[in-house]
């Protein structure tokens, strides 16, 4: 078969959730669904983490979860709780391997290991292009990202949430498995955004990961290397062994991603724009936008109204002009934060949950001279 009503490009996470979303609602029983990935989802290639309020959706497969964190800078040294607030790990492959089992049994979905190498859309249809086959489908919903696109515009600034991680087996206990280390800027800034990312499994495991917000990639070594030393001086250089690596970059960028979705192509995920712009955390939000886009479709409405404005990308968008211009200046934005306002009064704020009077409050803990100074280039 080479026809299919919707065709699902990446079984990824935006992936394998829409087409679980589908496979379940009897609405889509008729439909015929095809997902195409490269890969055997086999590996752990990656960890989703998340904060929510009680129990939730993917609590089954969580791997470990926290009640307080640790954020550190230049003048910051703080454990805290993020009551009502838990945040959560979710391994990649305990997410494949709960939903491709479960995508794999619906009877009108096909699941083919395929690379997509173009999609092009027609008039009455999108053809989904692999090295060996083509595919037709009614609807297709993209994953594959294109790095170059928001490259093309000077409106949006685009940064990179880069970052590799290693998860480390200590020969003595030197973690406390119960906090989890958010952001720790005591670290060389280099003219940069930089910090140290610690989620600690027990006393003596963890994944210690060293993450960016900046333009430019950085050459391999400079991540292990700021790595080693981070464990050196915080560990007081324990003997330990790298079990596990991973390496990812996100686009941190307000550019409207959805203006490329059409009446039959449509972006989900990070292609999508799903990622939060200032944190570049996508998983969460990426479960809520499945749950909107699939009654979206039931409703019958165009796929080119789903995307809602949202005052929150206007925040986020101040942040970013300002480590635009002047990357250095968000170790200092983030550590007053911390140091001013409660940190589940921030979670809030980060996960688009806030009310004006909090965002208030989140708006004046830090200087506000760049706000300003950004806030006057957007409006003129």
């Amino acid at each position: 078969m080479s026809y299919y009503d919707y065709i699902i490009v990446g079984a990824g996470a935006s992936g394998l959730l829409l087409a679980d979303a589908m496979g379940k609602d009897e609405f889509f029983a008729s439909k015929t669904i095809l997902i195409l990935d490269k890969d055997d989802k086999s590996k752990n290639d990656r960890t989703w983490c998340f904060w929510e309020k009680g129990k939730g959706d993917f609590d089954d497969l969580i791997y470990k979860t926290w009640d307080s964190i640790y954020v550190a800078g230049q003048e910051l040294d703080k454990s805290t709780s993020i009551v009502p607030y838990t945040y959560k790990m979710l391994k990649g492959i305990d997410f494949y391997n709960h939903f491709l089992p479960k995508v794999k049994a619906y009877p009108n979905i096909t699941l083919v290991k395929e690379e997509v190498t173009h999609i092009e859309e027609r008039k009455n249809e999108v053809e989904v292009s692999t090295a060996s086959q083509k595919f037709t489908g009614q609807m297709v919903f993209s994953s594959l990202y294109d790095a170059s696109i928001p490259l093309k515009q000077r409106t949006f600034p685009v940064l990179q949430q880069h970052f590799l991680g290693w998860s480390i087996k200590t020969e003595q206990s030197v973690f406390n498995s119960s906090e989890a280390t958010f952001m720790d800027f005591s670290i060389p800034q280099k003219g940069n955004t930089r910090f140290m990312y610690v989620l600690p499994f027990s006393e003596s495991e963890a994944l210690v990961e060293y993450t960016l917000f900046s333009e430019q990639l950085l050459e391999k070594n400079e991540y292990e290397e700021a790595i080693k030393k981070y464990i050196k001086e915080k560990y007081n250089d324990t003997p330990y062994t790298i079990q596990e690596t991973e390496f990812g970059t996100i686009p941190m960028t307000c550019y409207p991603f959805h203006q490329h979705n059409t009446e039959r192509l449509f972006h989900i995920g990070v292609a999508g724009g799903w990622a939060k712009p200032s944190t570049g955390f996508t998983f969460y939000n990426t479960s809520q936008q499945i749950n909107r886009l699939v009654n979206h479709l039931k409703q019958g409405k165009p796929l080119t109204q789903f995307y809602k404005r949202s005052r929150y990308r206007f925040y986020d968008m101040l942040l970013l002009d300002i480590l635009y211009k002047d990357n250095h200046l968000g170790q200092s934005i983030f550590e007053s934060l911390f140091q001013k306002r409660k940190a589940s009064l921030i979670l809030k704020f980060l996960g688009n949950e806030s009310n004006l009077w909090d965002e208030l409050k989140i708006v004046s803990a830090p200087k506000p001279k760049p706000f300003l100074k950004a806030l006057w280039g957007r409006l003129f």
